[in-house]
């Protein structure tokens, strides 16, 4: 079920597959279940005696749970590093941090790639539509599993605080403390406009077969990279593309034809190809749909602070980034008034930065600072003793 521990970088490292039973299966929103269930994860530094010290962190739409580990797949480093290590705001030697591989995702938890128990052949299409509440809902039981009764916090950016919302809503007894970043309560016109987009690219591929590209031997390489380029323009700012590209071209001259003359054009070329190797396209579109549905307030009778009326015993921590326009900061302001309005505690902080949505990626020293802060001060408030009992 789980890998033993292995000291990396200076901290001790585990995780694997939990492979849950067919007598324990997860139940979708959808009404469909699935069963068997595997959910990957990782985890980092030690669980205190007390178990109290767990902190779960949901990762974004083509994140996985190689959160401060080497990728298998690319070699790079996990795609929080700068935020998870010894003396880092998630700090290992004080927590014991978890990230798993979401439901439909293609890193070892249960997806459209997987074989389907009743044909034995990779699910495709024939895998059941996902929700943001059946992703957490597979988390829940992976906790529950590795013996967790509370969560001393839930944190994510982007889906990954979607997720976070999600656990406030729906599982607000097993948090002691939230922090949301750059996300919103619902998925808007424009997001879903969006996704439409990347997800006709994929299908339009002729080796997307239907979703049957696994079994025929093929994969949507083309369609899969275009829809990755259209949508990391929205993960940046129009200052962060003049900054770093402008209309530079990427050599001497123009080519009169349509290779790529601008950097900007070859930086996304780039990004596509290299996103391709990683992620599989079903997973894209589930996923894609999975963030479109998601909205909290519907869930709640139209009104998003009665998603968070069993929630006032939980600290949160809301942030947002001034030139996001994916998620902007208004989106995070309607959570916070939100959370007021059901009487929970609440810190808020818009950080001013240039850098767009994939800010909380990126080296933004508030965004640190904050983070550190709130979870120190919540680490004092239970009581945690530098996390280990």
């Amino acid at each position: 079920m789980t890998a033993p521990a292995q000291i990396t970088g200076g901290f001790e490292t585990g995780g694997g597959t939990w492979r849950f039973p067919a007598s324990k299966p997860l139940r979708l929103d959808s009404g469909a279940v699935l069963a068997p269930l595997e959910v990957a994860y990782k985890t980092y530094g030690r669980l205190n005696e007390t178990k109290s010290n767990a902190v779960l962190v949901c990762h974004a739409l083509t994140g996985d749970q190689h959160l401060a580990s080497t990728h298998p797949v690319t070699g790079k480093p996990g795609w929080w590093s700068r935020v998870v290590g010894p003396g880092l705001p998630l700090d290992p030697e004080r927590y014991f941090i978890i990230c798993s591989n979401v439901v439909g995702g293609c890193m070892g938890t249960t997806g459209p790639a997987s074989l389907d128990p009743k044909t034995n052949e990779p699910y495709g299409l024939a895998f059941p539509v996902i929700t943001i509440a059946d992703m957490v809902r597979a988390q829940a039981m992976l906790i529950e599993a590795l013996g967790i009764d509370t969560l001393f916090a839930v944190v994510g950016g982007s889906m990954g605080g979607m997720q976070v919302l999600q656990w406030a809503a729906d599982y607000p007894e097993k948090l002691f403390s939230a922090v949301c970043i750059a996300a919103a309560a619902r998925h808007s016109a424009q997001n879903i406009a969006f996704h439409e987009v990347g997800r006709q690219a994929v299908m339009a591929d002729p080796n997307w077969c239907g979703g049957a590209y696994l079994k025929a031997g093929v994969r949507p390489e083309k369609g899969l990279a275009v829809a990755r380029m259209a949508a990391h323009i929205t993960y940046l700012s129009e200052a962060a593309l003049q900054r770093k590209f402008g209309r530079e071209l990427q050599r001497d001259g123009l080519s009169w034809g349509f290779d790529a003359d601008f950097q900007v054009e070859s930086y996304l070329r780039h990004q596509g190809a290299s996103f391709v190797d990683r992620f599989d396209a079903n997973s894209y579109l589930y996923i894609t749909r999975a963030l479109d549905y998601f909205d909290l307030a519907a869930q709640h009778g139209g009104v998003l602070a009665n998603a968070f009326a069993k929630a006032r015993g939980v600290r949160f921590c809301v942030l947002s980034f001034s030139s996001d326009w994916l998620y902007p900061t208004a989106e995070s302001r309607d959570v916070v008034r939100a959370l007021n309005a059901a009487g929970c505690r609440a810190s808020f902080v818009e950080i001013e930065s240039d850098k767009g949505h994939d800010a909380f990626f990126l080296d933004e020293p508030q965004l640190d600072q904050t983070l550190r802060g709130f979870l120190a001060a919540q680490a004092q408030a239970r009581g945690l003793n530098g996390g280990l009992a």
